[in-house]
């Protein structure tokens, strides 16, 4: 069996991808019947969000500081992480509502997640380091999947404990956990060094070409997660207009958030005649564009706005993949999943305020606070502009 993995490394890697970030929007997925059954408010939701975004904060940077994704077997960090974060993510089934433990588990399975993302995109490099930017966008794509998968899971288990599709999370992160530890790390990056320093884990930082790359992907972050936090409550305010239920809003989020990961891989064969740079700037662009019109075009036909927000799906995360591609060519090759976990950990720390924010103004606001996130699109076109590839 271990012979067959290793033969097809990138979708053994991808489908642990898919299983284990399942952990991380697990909440969100159910949150409708979760929050009517322990009443809880829209600010809780942010709150839950939050907790996540700063454990996997917290994780990537104890991960770039301390050069750990470098000193330890890749493999054997993503296994460790899934079996504590799939336990984190079960344990919320007994506390949802008792805070501040409910807080303080989702900020551990966060914590986790940290040792699943930066270290499934490591051993991609290393298992298949040709056309990064296309292989990377298989992982972003299972991410975009795993991060919509609870959203389905929920319409699929209407009417059924919100705990299923909680439990069936951490079920599916265990799997992911042991594919990658029966694969092992890959051939083509150094092995785990126990030897280096920690100062090394920030290395990259301290080329140009590195942070230009590093604030595209920074501008990125500060539109994805909010504009998927939001995506549930723009679904249903369409949804509301048009005169349907709440039974459709998992099944058009799962859609939506799902798409994301046909934007990816379009991406990334695109990126292998186009060039990474290039896809990742026309993805900021288009998503950078639907920032600003979509809140003047609310009064449009609700279908009209869910296609538009199923383009915003497309575009939002097309670029991802690419931005980890661009920062794994540029960083030293003995450091690069320190390198990616720095560049992490600043871009989610960036979502913390976005996804603040446009929750806490939702309900005053509406679809306008979708203006809030045009600033990162146009930041990270700006820092891809001060950064030029070299010849």
């Amino acid at each position: 069996m271990i012979g067959l993995l290793r033969r097809y490394p990138l979708p053994v890697i991808v489908l642990a991808q898919l299983f284990g970030t399942s952990l991380w929007f697990s909440i969100n997925g159910v949150w409708l019947s979760l929050s009517d059954e322990l009443e809880l408010a829209e600010s809780d939701l942010g709150r839950l969000t939050l907790s996540v975004q700063a454990g996997f904060i917290v994780g990537t940077l104890s991960l770039a500081v301390t050069g750990l994704a470098d000193r330890f077997g890749a493999s054997r960090i993503f296994l460790v992480s899934s079996v504590l974060g799939a336990l984190a993510n079960a344990g919320f089934v007994l506390f949802a509502g008792v805070f501040p433990v409910d807080s303080l588990l989702r900020f551990a399975t966060g914590l986790c997640l940290a040792g699943i993302y930066p270290l499934g995109m490591k051993l991609v490099i290393a298992w298949t380091p040709k056309h990064a930017g296309a292989a990377l966008a298989w992982l972003v794509g299972m991410l975009t999947l795993g991060t919509a998968l609870p959203h389905l899971m929920r319409g699929a288990t209407l009417g059924l404990p919100w705990e299923w599709p909680l439990l069936a999370a951490s079920v599916l992160a265990l799997a992911g956990g042991l594919l990658v530890f029966l694969l092992d790390d890959g051939p083509h990056l150094p092995k785990a060094n126990g030897g280096l320093p920690i100062s090394q884990g920030l290395a990259a930082l301290r080329i140009p070409r590195f942070r230009a790359v590093a604030g595209g992907y920074f501008g990125h972050m500060w539109e994805l997660y909010a504009f998927w936090t939001l995506v549930p409550l723009l679904i249903a305010r369409e949804l509301n207009r048009l005169g349907q239920g709440e039974a459709l809003v998992p099944w058009l989020s799962f859609a939506v958030i799902g798409i994301g990961a046909a934007g990816c891989i379009g991406g990334g064969r695109l990126s292998r005649t186009r060039g990474s740079e290039w896809v990742a700037r026309r993805a900021l662009m288009v998503s950078g564009a639907l920032c600003l019109l979509y809140p003047w075009l609310n009064g449009l036909s609700p279908t009209l706005l869910i296609a538009l927000l199923m383009i915003w799906g497309i575009a939002v995360v097309a670029d991802s993949p690419q931005f980890s591609a661009l920062a794994a060519a540029t960083a030293p090759k003995e450091t690069v999943g320190s390198s990616l976990a720095v560049m992490n950990a600043v871009g989610f720390g960036l979502t913390l305020p976005a996804i603040w924010i446009t929750s806490g103004l939702w309900s005053p606001w509406g679809v306008w606070v979708a203006l809030l996130l045009l600033p990162g699109p146009v930041f990270g076109l700006l820092s891809l502009g001060r950064g030029k590839a070299p010849a």
